[in-house]
């Protein structure tokens, strides 16, 4: 199968929904608390080219790393603020945290205290009675709250939740997915700060698309590892397995893997079809196996390429439109919770 066939006939969906959503006159005044972030960048950059979101201002957490951003061209012109001035500048209508995870759920409950919607950097912390507590005031105030997890919007895995649930691919039985890394010093030692290490850090995308297809698992098993001669104590080498009635699920991530973007993948396997998808590659690709056609699919095996999936567009995209709107986000405050008593589970922080 092509690319432009499969996308004529994937793409309806999508294009649905974003008719559906409408567009809203004006845009969304967003602060951003919090440079810290591997995804800082890219999240800035992604919303100040978007139609939904007018940047009101940035917060740094210290006067290093604001004169460290300053020096470079691609940050000038932005205001920056203080987090008084920010929590309180009542134009302000959401505000995007990125920081580390023990930084998320203080930082996110003063954002919801205020009044404002949420867009929360992952992993979220790594207490779950906290994060639900933000995610019940988010709900009573009526407030938006997503979490930045990477594959949501990615459209090969979509297809395979989408096939799943259509039943094309007959009977589930196996979940598998993998995000591995190549991690330098500093940043094993920032993951080196939980127990469940890389991951705690990573698996959180790949969880948050098995439960989206196989629910909340009877039991989580993991086995949480430290296998390379790195003088540290993180957990670098790690797989979990959830359980359910018929279904296993697998996750399985390493911290200093050669090559591991393009070996990042995620598997959907059934009784009638199988997706095997790997969302990194340079062009992102995936396969696919169909007892019968089905759908957009032949019989047999066929190799899909996929366009580029370029990171934070879709997810800010849906969040614009869902504070303009007044619609629900797709992913749910209930789904929210679910995914991270799941990563705990997986991280050893909680039974």
């Amino acid at each position: 199968m092509d690319r432009r066939n499969f996308l004529e006939q994937t793409a309806g969906l999508a294009l649905a929904s974003t008719a559906a959503a409408g567009a809203v006159p004006g845009k969304v005044r967003t602060g951003m608390l919090g440079t810290g972030h591997s995804h800082f960048s890219g999240k800035l950059k992604a919303m100040m080219e978007s139609p939904h979101f007018e940047i009101a201002g940035v917060v740094a957490e210290t006067v290093e790393a604001r004169a460290k951003l300053e020096k470079s061209s691609a940050y000038a012109g932005l205001r920056w603020m203080t987090e008084a001035e920010m929590l309180g500048d009542a134009s302000i209508q959401l505000i995007v945290v990125e920081c580390r995870a023990w930084e998320a759920l203080p930082w996110g409950k003063k954002v919801i205290a205020a009044g404002k919607h949420l867009h929360l950097e992952k992993p979220p912390g790594n207490e779950y009675k906290p994060f639900r507590e933000l995610v019940e005031e988010a709900r009573r105030k009526n407030l938006r709250l997503q979490t930045g997890y990477l594959w949501r919007w990615h459209e090969g895995l979509n297809a395979a939740i989408e096939a799943a649930k259509k039943g094309w691919l007959g009977e589930v039985f196996m979940v598998r997915g993998t995000m591995s890394s190549d991690r330098g010093a500093e940043e094993r030692a920032i993951e080196a700060h939980y127990k469940g290490g890389g991951l705690f850090e990573l698996s959180g995308h790949v969880i948050d698309r098995v439960i989206e297809i196989l629910g909340r698992p009877k039991t989580v098993k993991s086995w949480l590892r430290h296998d390379t001669s790195t003088p540290d104590k993180l957990a670098d080498n790690n797989m979990a397995v959830f359980e359910y009635d018929r279904a296993l699920a697998v996750v399985t991530q390493a911290t200093k893997m050669a090559g591991a973007g393009d070996h990042r993948s995620f598997e959907v396997l059934g009784t009638d079809g199988s997706f095997v998808i790997y969302p990194e590659r340079n062009p992102p690709t995936m396969r696919v196996h169909m007892r019968k056609a089905q759908g957009p699919y032949k019989a047999g095996w066929q190799d899909i390429t996929l366009p580029p999936q370029p990171r934070f567009v879709a997810d800010f995209a849906e969040l614009g439109r869902s504070i303009q709107s007044g619609q629900p986000l797709r992913h749910s405050y209930d789904h929210e919770l679910l995914l991270q008593e799941t990563l705990l589970r997986a991280s050893g922080e909680m039974a």
